[in-house]
């Protein structure tokens, strides 16, 4: 199946709609708006959400059967370092310091 030089721009055209106009919209419709105080709370804590949804069941789960596993090495590394980025606060901290403590890891493991 090939595809037209305008089937093409088309569908990179819509691609770019169907990416750009949902960072749009809130950005156009809310930025003259006040938002309530308890709704800019929540949505401060959607990007920690998502972090956790993604990470945990990678740090705690293996194989093909997600088995708990207590003894993986990404877990007892990400312990360590979420707690150097809790008193740091330093994102460039944390990362350096995560990939060297799974590094150390992998090598004593």
């Amino acid at each position: 199946m090939t595809v037209s030089l305008p089937d093409y721009l088309l569908l990179l055209l819509a691609m770019g709609a169907v990416t750009y106009i949902p960072r749009w919209a809130p950005v156009f419709f809310l930025s003259r708006r006040q938002l309530p105080q308890w709704l800019v709370d929540w949505l401060d804590l959607i990007p920690a959400a998502i972090l956790s949804a993604l990470l945990l069941p990678e740090l705690v789960l293996r194989g093909d059967q997600r088995t708990f596993s207590m003894v993986e090495p990404e877990l007892w590394v990400a312990v360590p370092t979420l707690l150097f980025a809790i008193k740091t606060r330093s994102l460039g901290g944390t990362v350096v310091v995560g990939m060297l403590l799974f590094w150390g890891a992998q090598k004593l493991l």
